[in-house]
């Protein structure tokens, strides 16, 4: 039985959009809930060790007080100073690789899983949303995303069937590679990243995406709205947005509740492989919906569609083959430990 990793961020949902938008969002005690379930999925598999990411809320920590005397698994928390930014993310997803993860439960958006992809290099995802504007992340419950976890830890079905390679966009920047997006870039005229998070889309330029589709909520259902990628994507768009009466016009869900007119002047499609360099500057470009690089008109940025991005696990394929192996009748075995009743050890206090 191997460990499992799980990287909570108190941060995610809680971006402009939520004021300006009609977006929810999951607060940081409804996050410490959705970690205990995760908690108990994984010990109800039989997984012994998992890896808690430290944070400033204390989600981990919150969750083991919660489940006091009710799990008998190892909690590890992650030995790293906690620093209150998307680093935090990226640091964890190394040290539970080292730590030789079967995969990393994240709770977060499409922010702190661009962070996780980061670090976690081949090891799988399980990536539950935090809000009602991501694209990366699903809404997975939490004891569904545990006992899949755990499943996956167990060794007893065969991974590499169950696991989902996800596109990405890189960066360059003197064809050096500076950054990367799960979903989008998103090239703006605004001159300062301000509160990050966008959401006028007067202000955007272009639009690179690997991921298109018109039921989802984003920037990138404006090329959805155009030309829909299909679930598993074979390539990715690159949108040059017009003024108002030039090109073609789309309605689009850009936000929870905001469906606005987009008028794109010209579109192509997006190869593996191939550069293609910004054409704005100077500019902003927003990664997954955050503005996060300030390009000047000396600048030259590219940006090039990659299919080695991260990992996701198949959370409902994995359980349906558990369930064929007959695991779910007999416990998951981990060293000859099944599904029991013991009296359960009392977690860590908060400090």
């Amino acid at each position: 039985m191997r460990s499992v990793g799980i990287i909570a961020n108190p941060a995610a949902g809680k971006d402009i959009r939520r004021l300006v938008a009609y977006g929810s969002s999951i607060d940081n005690h409804e996050k410490v809930n959705l970690v205990s379930r995760i908690l108990l999925g994984l010990d109800a598999m039989g997984v012994e060790l998992v890896h808690l990411m430290p944070d400033t809320f204390s989600i981990g920590l919150r969750a083991l007080e919660r489940l006091d005397g009710r799990i008998s698994l190892e909690p590890h928390l992650l030995e790293m100073e906690v620093e209150g930014t998307a680093q935090d993310s990226e640091l964890a997803a190394s040290l539970m690789v080292r730590e030789g993860v079967a995969c990393i439960v994240t709770l977060g958006g499409d922010g702190t899983n661009r962070a996780v992809a980061k670090g976690c290099g081949r090891v799988p995802l399980i990536a539950i949303s935090s809000g009602t504007n991501n694209i990366f992340p699903s809404f997975i419950e939490g004891t569904i995303a545990g006992m899949a976890a755990g499943v996956a830890a167990s060794g007893m079905v065969p991974l590499p069937e169950y696991i989902v390679p996800h596109p990405r966009l890189l960066v360059r920047k003197g064809g050096m590679v500076v950054d990367m997006a799960l979903v989008d870039v998103v090239v703006t005229n605004d001159l300062f990243p301000g509160t990050k998070a966008v959401w006028e889309v007067s202000h955007i330029t272009e639009i690179f995406t690997c991921r298109a589709r018109p039921d989802m909520v984003g920037l990138s259902a404006i090329p959805g709205c155009l030309h829909s990628l299909p679930q598993e994507p074979t390539g990715g768009l690159h949108l040059v947005l017009g003024e108002a009466g030039r090109g073609t016009k789309v309605l689009a869900p850009i936000a929870p509740g905001l469906i606005r007119p987009v008028w794109i002047a010209e579109w192509t499609q997006l190869q593996a492989g191939r550069k293609v360099r910004v054409s704005h500057y100077p500019s902003t470009l927003a990664l997954d919906g955050e503005r996060e690089i300030y390009a000047g008109g000396e600048e030259s940025l590219e940006v090039e569609l990659s299919f080695d991005g991260p990992f996701l696990l198949d959370h409902e394929g994995i359980l349906r083959h558990a369930a064929r192996m007959g695991l779910f009748e007999r416990g998951v075995r981990a060293q000859g430990r099944h599904f029991d009743d013991r009296p359960r050890p009392r977690a860590p206090a908060l400090s």
